[in-house]
């Protein structure tokens, strides 16, 4: 084969290299290509022949990466997604309001209380922009973006994997809320000890919130009940409101127009850091850059 017929096929072979070391098998890498597995077997032959080196461990219809395989996959798979997304990105840049989709993942807090007034004024710059949002977060999130399911994401982020970057933006502050006339609504120093004294709302035990409260009550040897456990936020605190028990919630999640009163327990909790993660390596489209830098306008200095 010549030279520039190989280079012709780079491209191919590397998007069936990329594709087989994900999904662990020629045959499903060609099913996801589109393509026959003789195919897809032949470019990665194709490619261990002209870089002299085993990609694959092959033990019958499962494969494994090799050293060589492992430091291909680093170079080649940021190269294949910017040619992958070459058309999109070009039509961004040559025209960043027509036919452009952002997609974003986030949790509820951060759809709720962060992103509403940053869509607004993205919308009234670039109101053919089409954004939608995915309600994932923490590591669902960051799967999301591995997969190119979303271009970034907007949440917390507490342990922050090799492939991705994360900056911090926003900081908020554990707060303990309860009702009106509560007991310790005249308390101006609320200790641990007063506050398992009453039922707790939690949101789910799956949940950073849930394990950061455990752990510090665990920590101060206490033990609480938490009566009721609801997933939202907005639900929490109308739960408050009822006086169906206290929660510790971040400030991010008040709005001022809550019927509840608010404590804060920075004394107590770590404060609470919002921020935006992508892919270490990778393309961004111009409208994607352009609404990260609303959120803000510092985040890809010196990058």
């Amino acid at each position: 084969m010549s030279e520039q017929v190989i280079k012709s096929n780079r491209h191919k072979q590397l998007r069936s290299f990329c594709m087989a070391a994900k999904v662990g098998g020629f045959s499903k890498a060609a099913e996801l290509l589109q393509l026959s597995q003789p195919s897809v077997s032949l470019q990665i032959q194709s490619l261990e022949k002209e870089l002299k080196a085993k990609l694959f461990t092959r033990n019958g219809p499962k494969i494994s990466l090799t050293d060589a395989g492992k430091k291909l996959l680093e170079l080649a798979q940021p190269l294949v997604e910017q040619m992958d997304s070459l058309p999109t990105r070009f039509t961004a840049m040559h025209n960043p309001e027509e036919n452009t989709e952002i997609n974003i993942a986030a949790g509820e807090a951060s759809i709720l209380y962060l992103l509403p007034n940053i869509i607004e004024t993205f919308k009234q710059r670039y109101p053919n922009v089409h954004i939608r949002l995915h309600n994932v977060s923490g590591k669902s999130g960051v799967e999301a973006i591995r997969n190119n399911e979303v271009d970034f994401a907007v949440g917390p982020m507490l342990e922050i994997p090799a492939d991705i970057l994360y900056k911090q933006v926003y900081r908020f502050v554990p707060v303990l809320i309860m009702p009106f006339g509560h007991p310790l609504a005249s308390v101006d120093d609320v200790s641990l000890q007063e506050i398992v004294q009453y039922d707790l709302i939690l949101p789910p035990k799956h949940l950073n919130t849930w394990r950061i409260v455990d752990d510090v009550l665990q920590k101060h040897k206490l033990n609480y009940k938490a009566s009721l456990e609801a997933w939202s936020w907005e639900i929490i605190k109308k739960y408050v409101e009822l006086g169906l028990g206290l929660s510790i919630v971040t400030s991010v999640s008040l709005t001022g127009n809550e019927q509840l009163i608010a404590k804060p327990l920075s004394k107590y909790f770590p404060d609470y850091y919002y921020g935006v993660t992508m892919k270490r390596k990778g393309a961004l489209s111009l409208p994607a850059k352009n609404f990260i830098e609303l959120i803000d306008p510092s985040f890809f200095r010196g990058s």
